[in-house]
C-alpha cells in the first residue's frame, strides 16, 4: 500500500529504503507520518522490515534512500545521541555496575544538567514507574519485571520528544507482559509523548496502539487503528496476521459494487464483501472471524449465510468454547462460542448448520 507523508507530521519517512548488500531491500520505499502524540506500533513477523525501520530512526542504521524527519527536520545525518530520543529494548540494555540512580543520571550528565536538576528528574521518573525506591539498587538484584520498569524510566528521564521501543515486554511471563502493557499505554496517555513501538505480539499491538502499521516484506501492507485492522483487513496476508481468521477458497461468480457472490471449491454460492476481489471469474480467500460465526437459527442475524458442517472436535477454553469444524471441504474452520449457563453443547461427529452474516465474509486475494 501507499502511504503518503504528511506535512504536519511530528515523524515522516519519505521514500525511505534500506539495504545492507547493495541489492536486497529490506525496507521498500517507506512512506509513514506519525502525528506528535501519537502511539504508533511497527507489527510484522520476523525480517518484514519494522525493527529495521526502528534502528534508522533511532539513528543506530542509515538509510539507503530518502530522509526520516523529525519535527520537520531531517535527521538522517544525526548522530543518535543528538536525536533527543528515548530508547527501551528487550534486554533492558542497563549498566550493571551502576546502582537505578546512577543508571538514570548517566543520559542527564551526557546533557550537562546539574546535580540538583538530575535528583529531580530521576526522583519523578523513578516514581511513574513505581520504583521510588529502588534508587540505590543494582540491576542484578531487580526481577526482570522492576529492570524493564527502570529502563522504561531512564528512557523517559530526560523528557524525549519521542521514544521508542524494540519488543520491550518479550522477555516477561504472560501476566506480567499483559499488565506492563496497559502500564506503557497509560504513562503514554498521561505524558503525552509520542511512542514507535516494535513487536510481532498482535495482540499487544491491538492493546496499546491508536494505530498499527502492519509490516511483510519491507512493506506496510495496512496502516490503521487496531479495530479497523480487526473488522476490515484490507488483504489476506493482514487478515492472516492479525487474530485468527477461517479461510474459504473459490471463485468470483458475480461482482457488483463491495457485494460479491462467491462459489466455493466445493460447489456452496455464498456471499460477501468484496475487499480486494478484482473480478469476475478471479480466485478469492473469503475470511471470517469464528466469534462471527454462529449455529443457533435464533442467533443468527437476518440475511445470515448458511452452510453444512460437521464437529470435527470441542475444546475448553476456560471462559469460550472453541468448536472445529469441517465446513466446505476444509478441516479446520472454527467456531467460538461464549461458554455461558444452558450453552448447547456440541459434540464430534454432529451435523449442524453454521451461519454468518454476509458483510463479515470478506473476500480478499487469493
Amino acid at each position: 500500500m501507499t502511504v503518503e507523508p504528511r506535512n504536519d507530521a511530528f515523524v515522516a519517512f519519505e521514500h525511505v529504503q534500506k539495504s545492507y548488500d547493495g541489492v536486497t531491500l529490506v525496507v521498500k520505499d517507506l512512506n509513514l507520518s506519525i502525528a506528535k502524540g501519537e502511539f504508533l506500533t511497527m507489527l510484522g513477523p520476523s525480517g518484514s522490515g519494522k525493527t529495521t525501520c526502528l534502528m534508522m530512526l533511532a539513528g543506530f542504521e542509515t538509510a539507503t534512500h530518502g530522509e526520516i524527519k523529525l519535527d520537520g527536520v531531517n535527521i538522517n545525518t544525526v548522530p543518535p545521541h543528538k536525536r533527543g530520543i528515548g530508547m527501551v529494548f528487550q534486554n533492558y540494555a542497563l549498566f550493571p555496575h551502576m546502582t537505578v540512580g546512577e543508571n538514570l543520571a548517566f543520559p542527564l550528565e551526557v546533557r550537562g544538567l546539574g546535580k540538583a536538576e538530575r535528583e529531580a528528574k530521576i526522583k519523578r521518573a523513578l516514581d511513574m514507574v513505581q520504583m521510588g525506591s529502588f534508587a540505590s539498587r543494582r540491576p542484578a538484584q531487580l526481577s526482570g519485571g522492576q529492570q524493564q520498569r527502570i529502563a522504561l524510566a531512564r528512557a523517559l528521564v530526560f523528557d524525549p520528544k519521542l521514544v521508542l521501543m524494540d519488543e520491550p515486554l518479550g522477555a516477561l511471563d504472560k501476566q506480567l507482559r499483559e499488565h506492563m502493557q496497559f502500564e506503557i499505554k497509560h504513562l503514554h496517555d498521561s505524558l503525552g509523548i509520542t511512542v514507535v513501538y516494535v513487536t510481532h505480539d498482535q495482540g499487544e499491538a491491538l492493546t496499546m496502539s491508536d494505530r498499527v502499521a502492519v509490516f511483510n516484506d519491507g512493506r506496510i501492507q495496512q496502516l490503521a487503528p487496531p479495530a479497523d485492522l480487526y473488522e476490515r483487513p484490507e488483504n489476506s496476508f493482514v487478515a492472516q496476521f492479525i487474530g485468527e481468521n477461517n479461510k474459504l477458497f473459490g471463485t468470483i461468480e458475480e461482482l457488483a459494487g463491495d457485494k460479491a457472490l462467491v462459489r466455493l471449491t466445493t460447489g456452496e454460492l455464498i456471499d460477501a464483501t468484496a475487499v480486494n476481489a478484482k473480478e469476475k471469474g478471479g480466485k478469492t480467500l473469503v475470511s471470517i472471524r469464528p466469534e462471527r460465526v454462529e449455529f443457533k437459527p435464533e442467533m443468527m442475524p437476518a440475511g445470515a449465510h448458511t452452510i453444512d458442517a460437521e464437529v470435527v472436535e470441542i475444546i475448553y477454553m476456560g471462559d469460550i468454547l472453541r468448536a472445529v469444524l469441517k465446513v466446505a471441504g476444509s478441516d479446520g474452520f472454527v467456531m467460538k462460542m461464549r461458554n455461558t449457563l444452558g450453552q448447547t453443547r456440541l459434540a464430534p461427529g454432529q451435523k449442524i448448520k453454521v451461519g454468518w452474516h454476509p458483510q463479515d465474509a470478506r473476500a480478499l486475494d487469493p
